[in-house]
C-alpha cells in the first residue's frame, strides 16, 4: 500500500492537459516533438524548443531502470536526464505545451530470470517482479504521462550495460552468467509481458506500453498469436533517419519515404500507435540525441 500511495501521489502531480488540437507544430496538429533517454541540450529557457529541428518541446521519456543493473550484472548508468524531464514537465504544467515526462523500464526476458524453470507461471512472475521494481524506482519522480513502457530489445542493445543478451530467446544459467542452457519459447515471452502489465495496472493505475520495432518484435514473438499486440501502447524506432534536416509531419518525414512502422499488427491509424523515435535510436545516430514524435491524443 505504501508503494501504491507513492505512485498515486506522483500521478496527482500531473499538470493540466494541453488544449485539444494544440501542438505548436503548424499543420502537424495533434502531434508533438520530444526527446528520450540521455541528455539532449535544449536551447534557451521556458517555454522550451525542440533542439536542432525547432518547434515546441513536447515531451521527454527516460529510463527508470534496467533489469541487468537491478540484478547486479554491472555498475552502469541509466538513460535518465533530470534536466530534460524538468523542462518537459515545466512546458506541460506552466505553458500547456506537450505531454510532459514519461518513463520506461529496460526489460530482461524469461531467460535471465534468476528462477527460470521454463513455465509460463514463472515467466509471468518475473514480469511482475520487474514491474514491482519499476514502480519502486518511479517513487519520487514526476510522471505526467500515465503509462509505463516496457523496452523490449535483442542482443546488441547494450548501450547501458555489459550484458551480452537480454534473455528473450535464450535461457541462461543465471541472470548475469551469459552461459546458455536452452531456448525460450514465445509463449513464455508473452507471459512475461502479461505479468508486467497486470502488476502495473493493479498496483498503480498506470497504463502500459511497449517499445520495440517491426524487426525485433517477430524475432522474439514469432508470427503467430503470441506476436499480436492488443491493449498495449506502442513506441517504435522504425523507420529512422540520421538526418535532422526535416522534422516529421504526422508519421512521415515530408518529401521522403521515411515513415513510422509499428509492429504486432498495429498500424499508424491504430489508437495504440503512440510514439515514433524517428532519429537517434536503434543505432541510427544523428550526433545530437534521440528524437521522438508523439501522438498526444493516444496517451493517458
Amino acid at each position: 500500500m505504501v508503494l501504491r500511495s507513492l505512485v498515486l501521489a506522483a500521478l496527482l502531480a500531473v499538470g493540466p492537459s494541453p488544449p485539444p488540437g494544440a501542438s505548436g507544430m503548424g499543420s502537424n496538429v495533434g502531434y508533438w516533438l520530444g526527446t528520450d533517454s540521455s541528455v539532449v541540450a535544449l536551447p534557451g529557457g521556458a517555454p522550451y524548443r525542440e533542439p536542432a529541428v525547432g518547434g515546441a518541446y513536447g515531451g521527454y521519456f527516460g529510463m527508470l531502470g534496467d533489469w541487468a543493473l537491478w540484478q547486479g550484472c554491472g555498475p552502469y548508468r541509466l538513460a535518465w536526464s533530470p534536466a530534460d524531464a524538468a523542462a518537459a514537465s515545466t512546458d506541460f504544467e506552466r505553458y500547456h505545451q506537450g505531454v510532459g515526462t514519461g518513463a520506461y523500464w529496460f526489460m530482461g526476458g524469461p531467460g535471465v530470470d534468476p528462477h527460470y524453470d521454463a513455465t509460463a507461471a514463472e515467466a509471468s512472475a518475473w514480469g511482475a517482479d520487474q514491474a514491482r521494481r519499476a514502480l519502486q524506482d518511479l517513487a519520487g519522480r514526476r510522471l505526467d504521462v500515465a503509462a509505463l513502457w516496457m523496452d523490449v530489445e535483442l542482443p546488441g542493445s547494450t548501450a547501458f550495460g555489459p550484458v551480452a543478451d537480454n534473455g528473450w530467446n535464450v535461457a541462461y544459467a543465471s541472470a548475469c552468467s551469459a552461459r546458455p542452457v536452452g531456448q525460450v519459447p514465445a509463449t513464455l515471452d508473452r507471459a512475461e509481458l502479461a505479468g508486467f502489465a497486470g502488476y502495473v495496472r493493479a498496483h498503480s493505475g498506470l497504463e502500459v506500453g511497449v517499445y520495440s520495432s517491426p524487426l525485433v518484435w517477430p524475432a522474439i514473438f514469432g508470427a503467430g498469436p503470441q506476436a499480436v499486440v492488443h491493449g498495449l501502447l506502442e513506441w517504435t524506432y522504425t523507420g529512422a533517419t540520421s538526418s535532422l534536416g526535416r522534422r516529421p509531419s504526422a508519421w512521415c518525414l515530408p518529401g521522403t519515404t521515411t515513415c513510422a512502422r509499428f509492429f504486432g499488427g498495429v498500424g499508424p491509424a491504430s489508437p495504440d500507435a503512440a510514439i515514433w523515435q524517428w532519429s537517434g535510436g536503434g543505432g541510427v545516430r544523428n550526433g545530437v540525441g534521440d528524437f521522438d514524435q508523439i501522438e498526444a491524443s493516444r496517451l493517458p
